[in-house]
């Protein structure tokens, strides 16, 4: 991170620390990252321009370090403009009550204050230069704003003061330069005394000579290692190598690496081993006991088989590392034997016994049980199957059970695994792969980037239960407002977009929504088609901001274009999109794009006016028949390419159109006196703009 530098000023580099109790290691890169710029932001705004900035986070503090800062701020030359010199002075050129006024607000006599000419005449002015703060001065405040300013959602008080903060505060750290920064923050006084590790360097304080070797200081002194990425990644290379050993390489992902990274301030890792019986459990069991509960890594070899040892980080380096070694296996062999009896337990029942339970487990209080909602999804993943042409049959089964895992013991226990647990009761109970397939793949995606289902059952179900979900909260007026959205239903839509489009599934949306509203319990027939509509709109913004984000070729102008058209299908509408993406960088699409805009005015005012079809017999200008001619031709060549959705290749063959276009506009008055032939014009246009419309409304697109 950086920001602009002024080149006059004695500067030094700043160093803030906060000392605090464990913080949330899930919410700890973010509050460094979210300090860090918050910090630099306001010391912009005050007018401390400085040089790089540096984020520090370790379980125990939150710390910034911002090079260059200046000693104060620059001074500011204030222009303060009085009355008219016509109204300050009276014909015998004494100050009247206006210009003594005006003076004795800026604190000077009339004599002092200057005279500028402005186009609309002379005026009376005060100039003065504010002398800038001393940094030191600022630094309190701007520091507390910051941290006032992190995304906490709740945050705590303790002992008897008034203060509060994501954790309690301990000690504070601000120095500029070798100087302690006068302050006092959360009840503290801020000094240059940091604290180190809790055992290596016993909660002694270690002094800070200065802001450049802050983390070298910690380090060395206090066992600690302030520098969160350079943490993560020895983490990552020593469990790495740690796995090598044991046979294979970790099990991890960057949410995990961040959260050890985030638990550690001096990280060594340790390998441990479990009883190989229990390798005979799924393999998502062990994965999720393993990283979920305990936060270590699973090694797995080449071939994708997980073997029966784990690398845990230890927090201290050990003198005694057979016995750390220990302790984690024995916390991690009661998880696994709780797993292991979850996993026996639950198969004793099949799913399917288990969906007269749903009955009796509420969904929503106004939407019904989860034997309400699991009815829903099959009848319509029934409907979906038949209109994307795949057989129902496992689709539907798989709805039937798909959330009849919540009730076992495992999914209790590792909620994280609803679904994923399914799969594997579905196959135990002897039901067809197809079935315990779409229930293990059910959630999918469930983030940003995540796989999406793989089969054709799983595909459908995923569609139907998120389908489902969109139109029961829609009907009982629950939709998700500003930040809020309880039921997830923007991620929801996100999935539902990345399976059709993603999958190539020719899915009607607007008649989904609609099938998918009718069997709600809670529904109005006169209120359904505006439903549908907001349901479609809302699941289109989702898409809108998925292209804003990953596509950035594709414009909100372009989006706009596409969306004039209400394509049903979200595969349709991608690739319209991207056609209109590919025409937008023609050489022709400015001058097509503003052609499409006249046009649409002129129709827009005809109200009306337009004859139903052109009459070749009324065309009299030569520029009008050339341009009849060329629609004609184009108009038979795109029609079969219309057919076949090669609407790159229909906006190519439209863009050919530009010069008949510009030339008709250039010599032809399309408003002619007389009403037949103005009104076999407005047709030409009219249909001249219906062939674009075919494809998207590109009169939307910039025109620079």
């Amino acid at each position: 991170m950086s920001g602009a530098t002024p080149g006059s000023g004695e500067r030094r580099d700043l160093l803030v620390e906060i000392g605090t109790e464990e913080l949330p290691p899930t919410a700890l890169r973010g509050l460094m990252d979210a300090f860090a710029t918050g910090l630099a932001g306001a010391l912009d705004d005050a007018g401390l321009g400085h040089g790089d900035v540096h984020p520090y986070a370790s379980p125990r503090r939150l710390a910034v370090r911002v090079e260059s800062v200046p000693l104060r701020q620059p001074d500011e030359k204030l222009e303060l403009r009085g009355p008219p010199v016509s109204v300050a002075f009276d014909d015998d050129a004494n100050p009247t009550r206006a210009a003594q006024a005006f003076a004795g607000k800026c604190g000077v006599a009339v004599a002092d204050l200057e005279r500028v000419s402005t186009a609309k005449g002379e005026w009376l002015v005060h100039r003065t230069v504010r002398r800038g703060r001393p940094a030191t001065e600022l630094l309190p405040e701007l520091v507390h704003g910051a941290l006032d300013s992190l995304p906490v959602p709740r945050r705590m008080r303790w002992g008897e003061g008034e203060a509060e903060f994501v954790r309690p505060v301990h000690w504070i750290v601000m120095l500029l330069g070798d100087e302690v920064v006068p302050g006092r923050l959360y009840g503290l006084d801020a000094g240059r005394h940091s604290r180190g590790h809790r055992v290596h360097a016993a909660e002694r304080e270690i002094g800070i000579p200065a802001p450049a070797v802050y983390a070298q200081t910690l380090r060395e002194a206090g066992r600690v290692l302030v520098d969160f990425d350079e943490r993560r990644d020895l983490i990552s290379r020593e469990v790495t190598a740690a796995a090598a050993k044991a046979g294979g390489h970790p099990v991890s992902d960057a949410a995990l690496m961040d959260e050890v990274a985030a638990l550690n301030e001096w990280p060594v890792a340790v390998t441990g081993s479990f009883d190989a019986a229990f390798l005979a459990l799924p393999r998502e069991v062990l994965v999720s006991t393993l990283q979920k509960h305990q936060r270590y890594f699973p090694v797995e070899r080449e071939d994708g088989a997980l073997v029966a040892g784990f690398i845990a980080v230890a927090n201290l380096e050990s003198r005694e590392p057979d016995k750390v070694r220990e302790g984690n296996e024995r916390v991690v062999r009661p998880r696994l034997a709780d797993a292991a009896f979850f996993w026996e337990a639950d198969r004793r029942v099949p799913l399917a016994a288990r969906r007269e339970e749903m009955q009796h487990v509420v969904y929503q209080r106004e939407l019904g049980t989860l034997l309400a909602k699991s009815q829903r999804v099959a009848a319509l993943a029934g409907h979906l199957a038949r209109a994307l042409d795949i057989a129902p049959g496992p689709a539907v089964r798989a709805a039937e059970l798909a959330r009849a895992d919540l009730l076992t013991d495992m999914v209790g226990e590792f909620p994280d695994l609803q679904g994923i647990m399914g799969g594997h009761y579905a196959r135990a109970d002897g039901e067809p792969e197809a079935v315990a397939a779409a229930i293990a793949e059910q959630y999918l995606p469930r983030h940003a980037g995540d796989s999406l289902p793989a089969t054709d059952a799983g595909r459908v179900l995923a569609l139907a239960d998120r389908l489902d979900t969109l139109a029961g909260i829609f009907a009982i007026g629950r939709r998700p407002s500003g930040n809020r959205d309880p039921f997830g239903l923007r991620r929801g839509a996100l999935g539902l977009l990345r399976i059709v489009i993603e999958g190539g599934l020719e899915l009607d949306l607007k008649t989904a929504i609609a099938e998918a509203l009718a069997l709600q319990p809670v529904r109005d027939e006169e209120a359904a088609p505006q439903l549908t509509g907001e349901i479609y709109d809302f699941v289109m913004e989702r898409l809108r901001a998925w292209y804003a984000e990953h596509e950035p070729a594709v414009s909100p102008e372009m989006f706009q274009a596409v969306l004039a058209r209400e394509p049903r299908s979200p595969l349709d509408f991608d690739a319209r999109l991207r056609a209109v993406a590919a025409f937008a960088r023609h050489t022709s699409a400015e001058s097509l794009s503003a052609a499409n805009k006249r046009i649409a005015n002129i129709l827009r005012q005809a109200r009306g006016d337009a004859g139903a079809a052109p009459d070749a017999g009324l065309l009299r200008e030569g520029e009008e028949k050339t341009l009849f001619a060329a629609l004609g031709e184009a108009r038979g060549e795109v029609e079969p390419l219309l057919a076949r959705r090669e609407y790159t290749e229909v906006l190519d063959r439209l863009a050919l159109l530009r010069e008949p276009v510009d030339e008709f506009f250039d010599h032809v008055l399309v408003m002619d006196e007389d009403t037949a032939v103005r009104r076999n014009r407005l047709a030409v246009l009219a249909e001249l703009r219906g062939l674009f419309l075919e494809v998207a409304d590109i009169s939307r697109l910039s025109t620079g």
